[in-house]
């Protein structure tokens, strides 16, 4: 995602595309250490768009724009097993 497009959205909507790109980055390096890689240079852009998005909201903070509190990730449901 590009610099630009990043500032015509709202603080809110790139805050959610971090957290978005943060569970896919999680998801591809759970797939890397399995053998089962969708490419490298997929995961190299995804971690610079995060980074950008990031950027972008650090901006936003510093010129005094209230950004929202992060939705803290879902965690994952670890189910008993039967014997």
């Amino acid at each position: 995602m590009k610099a630009e497009k990043l500032k015509g959205l709202d603080a809110a909507e790139i805050q959610r595309q971090a957290n978005d790109a943060q569970e896919q980055l999680f998801r591809f390096r759970f797939q890397m250490g399995m053998g089962q890689t969708e490419g490298l240079k997929k995961y190299r852009a995804l971690k610079k768009d995060r980074a950008r998005m990031l950027t972008a909201l650090s901006e936003r903070r510093i010129a005094g724009e209230v950004i929202p509190a992060a939705a803290p990730a879902p965690k994952a449901v670890v189910k008993a097993k039967k014997k």
